[in-house]
This record gives structure tokens, C-alpha cells and sequence, in this order.
């Protein structure tokens, strides 16, 4: 059974950075997409950066595009999420999300509905 574990959550001020890692284990396949959602107080959950772990693609939300990065380190079966920048906007409990196989393409790959595993969250924190 897969399962994620987040780490690097935190808080900082506007304009810092913080980088979220996410660990896979009990993996069965030998690639999977794998990313990052957010979920803010009463807004819905929604897609921030995905990759697949077998070619490195990524897909990314308009908003966060030229200032996170996701990255992935195949040897320890993890995938990071570099955030720089970072706006009071972008505070939210952050998720890792994984699931069999590539990234869909077009808008699937922001739909949380996709993803069969995911982890417990961090929560970040970015204060003005």
C-alpha cells in the first residue's frame, strides 16, 4: 500500500521560501505522477505542481508558475517542492498527492478526484 509523507512545512514572511518534501513508500509501480495540492480555509482543494516520476514532466497552476519548482530525486523516491516568492496567498495546508502511472493531461491533472493516495499534509503559513 502506497503511502506519502510530507515534511517542511512552516512559517514565513512574504517574499521567503520554503521547500515541501514528499516521500513515497510501499510503491508497487515503477513510475507515478506525484505532486501538490493546497487547501486553503474554506476553499476547495486545489492542484499546485505535479510530476511524473518516469520522464520528469510536470504540469503547474498559473499561479504559482516562475515561482515554485517541483523536482524529484528518483533514488530516494521523493519529489520536492521548492517555493520562493511566497505571497500571503499561498498560505494553506499543502498535500502530496500520487497515483498510478503519467500525469493526465489538459486540466485533469489539477483534479483531486484523480489521485488515489495522498498524505496527511504541512501547513504553511506566509505572513504580509
Amino acid at each position: 500500500q502506497e503511502q506519502l509523507v510530507e515534511s517542511g512545512g512552516g512559517s514565513v514572511q512574504a517574499g521567503g521560501s520554503l521547500r515541501l518534501s514528499c516521500a513515497l513508500s510501499g510503491y508497487t509501480y515503477s513510475s507515478y505522477c506525484m505532486g501538490w495540492f493546497r487547501q486553503a480555509p474554506g476553499k476547495e482543494r486545489e492542484g499546485v505542481a505535479v510530476i511524473y516520476t518516469g520522464g520528469g514532466s510536470t504540469y503547474s497552476a498559473d499561479s504559482v508558475r516562475g515561482r515554485f519548482t517541483i523536482s524529484q530525486d528518483n533514488a530516494k523516491n521523493t519529489v520536492y517542492l521548492q517555493m520562493n516568492s511566497l505571497k500571503p496567498e499561498d498560505t494553506a495546508m499543502y498535500y502530496c498527492a500520487a497515483d498510478t502511472g503519467t500525469c493526465p493531461s489538459g486540466g485533469t491533472w489539477s483534479a483531486a478526484g484523480w489521485y488515489n493516495y495522498w498524505g496527511q499534509g504541512t501547513q504553511v503559513t506566509v505572513s504580509s
